[in-house]
This record gives C-alpha cells, sequence and structure tokens, in this order.
C-alpha cells in the first residue's frame, strides 16, 4: 500500500519557513506585494485566486486583486500590466488562466516584466530554465512537485521519470528541471502525449510517474511499476449523481486501484495543489529579496 505524499504537511513546512524570511525583509523596510490579475468570472479561478489571496493574508503578504470583465480586450489588459510592472509596492505578478480567447497568453506573459514573473511563464524565464539557471523563476506547480519529492526522500538522480502530458505549465518545465545535472534532478526523463504509442509500457518502466494531461482517472494499477513513486497533478470535474452538486473533482490517476500498487502516492486533493501555493510565495518572497 503506498504512503501518501501529504502535500498539506510539506506546503505548510514551506510557509513556515517563509515567514521568518517575510518578517526579516519588513525590518528592512520591504512588504513583499503580490497583484492578481482575472480576467472575467471564471468559477474555479475565483477559487484559485481566493485561495492565493488567504494565503497572503496569512505570511503577511500584500496582495491585491484586478478582476477585469470577460470582454477586456488584450489592450487594456496590458495597460493594466504595465502599471503593475512600474508600481514598487508590487513584486510578483499572477496573471490567472484561462484567459477569454481575444487575449494572447503568450503576449500577456511576456508582457509581465521577468523580475515580477512569480508564475515563471516569461520567455526569458522559461529560457533560464532550459539553461539550469537558477536566478530565474520558476514554475509552480512543477517546482512543486521536485520540493514533494525531495522532501519525501525520493531520490530523482539516475530514476526512470515518466511525465504524462507536455503542457507548458507542467509537463514541458518538469522535464526540464528533472534532466538538469543538479541536486534533486538528475533523472532520465520520458514526456508522454496523445501521440505516443504504447503509453502503458512506458508508464510501467518509471520509477517516478508524474501525471498531469488532464484525463480523468488514466492511470489505472496495470501501468504502475511496483513500488514506483506517483504524482496526481489533474482536476478533472467528473459527474457524480451521488454529489451534493451532481459532480466531483477527480486526478488523472485512479487513486483507490493505484495506491496499493506504488510505493509512495499524492492524494488528490491535497497533494500537489497546495504545494502550488507555497511555491508561489516562494517566488515572491524572492523577488521581494531581490529588491534589495
Amino acid at each position: 500500500m503506498g504512503t501518501l505524499i501529504d502535500g498539506r504537511a510539506i506546503a505548510a513546512q514551506i510557509l513556515n519557513e517563509l515567514a521568518g524570511r517575510v518578517a526579516a525583509l519588513k525590518t528592512r523596510g520591504v512588504s513583499p506585494g503580490l497583484a492578481f490579475v482575472r480576467v472575467g468570472e471564471d468559477p474555479a479561478s475565483k477559487v484559485y485566486v481566493g485561495r492565493k489571496e488567504k494565503t497572503c493574508a496569512e505570511l503577511g503578504i500584500f496582495s491585491e486583486t484586478h478582476v477585469l470583465p470577460e470582454q477586456t480586450r488584450e489592450a487594456e489588459l496590458l495597460a493594466l500590466l504595465e502599471k503593475l510592472n512600474a508600481n514598487p509596492r508590487v513584486h510578483g505578478i499572477l496573471v490567472q488562466a484561462p484567459l477569454p480567447k481575444q487575449i494572447r497568453e503568450s503576449v500577456v506573459y511576456s508582457t509581465v516584466l521577468p523580475s515580477k514573473d512569480v508564475d515563471g511563464f516569461h520567455p526569458v524565464n522559461v529560457g533560464k530554465l532550459m539553461l539550469g539557471d537558477a536566478t530565474g523563476f520558476q514554475p509552480c506547480t512543477p517546482a512543486g512537485i521536485r520540493e514533494l519529492l525531495s522532501r519525501s526522500g525520493v531520490k530523482t538522480g539516475g530514476a526512470e521519470v515518466v511525465i504524462l502530458g507536455r503542457g507548458n505549465i507542467v509537463g514541458k518545465p518538469m522535464a526540464a528541471m528533472l534532466c538538469q545535472k543538479d541536486k534533486n534532478a538528475n533523472a532520465t526523463v520520458t514526456i508522454c502525449h496523445s501521440a505516443t504509442r504504447d503509453i502503458a509500457d512506458h508508464c510501467r518502466r518509471a520509477d517516478i510517474l508524474i501525471a498531469a494531461m488532464g484525463v480523468a482517472e488514466f492511470v489505472k494499477a496495470d501501468m504502475v511499476k511496483p513500488g514506483a513513486t506517483v504524482i496526481d497533478v489533474g482536476v478533472n470535474r467528473v459527474s457524480d449523481p451521488t454529489a451534493k452538486n451532481g459532480s466531483r473533482l477527480v486526478g488523472d490517476v485512479d487513486f483507490a486501484v493505484v495506491q496499493p500498487v506504488a510505493g509512495k502516492i499524492t492524494p488528490n486533493p491535497g497533494g500537489v495543489g497546495p504545494m502550488t501555493i507555497a511555491l508561489l510565495m516562494q517566488n515572491t518572497v524572492r523577488a521581494a529579496e531581490m529588491t534589495l
């Protein structure tokens, strides 16, 4: 039976470490500041931003949230970002995805200053990640997964890692992080996607299997090597007539059948999600420290 990797407990550890750094900054007259930008009324985005605001308040990080209507033009959003770039009170800027179709994500991510890009999506920070340059900001979810692995005693050096999903938010940056010649990396990484042949065969080779493809309960017991570490990044809504609102959230891993096979496994919720927020706070604190 796979041991649970408790993302909430590890995130709390990181936030506890950050509280000291926030206090130290305040003694030097700097209060870390994070600006959230949300376009439209996507229900999931509201929940995610709400959680991040709450964590800021608990840590003593100043935060402000800008909500723009769904029909906002790209130029209006870019003008707001330029104002936030110029505001010394704001050390980090997070534009919550998804954005309405009239707004190009790539243009938005390129407009935020690299030094305030606490999401790690500016091309400069993406390039630094590929080059193994630690001075850039790294995307919060894959960075959180790497912390989960290292703080749970999972050895990545020489390990076979299989990542399901090639997205820009998790899959690609995760692969770039884990194949670096570095501590808590040094793995042999395979990325699988919709055109991969015999995905199950690839998965069964994995010492560490990271599921980030957005397909509900895709990973089954026969796809997992006994004793492997399984990290579930997926957030999928499936219909469930027994649930209060007729649906429930599940991951990309069929947890009930995979846990007995795995050595270690993240629950969902309570695994990767809290780590994403903790790493966002860490990036924001570091952005404030870099101004000194």
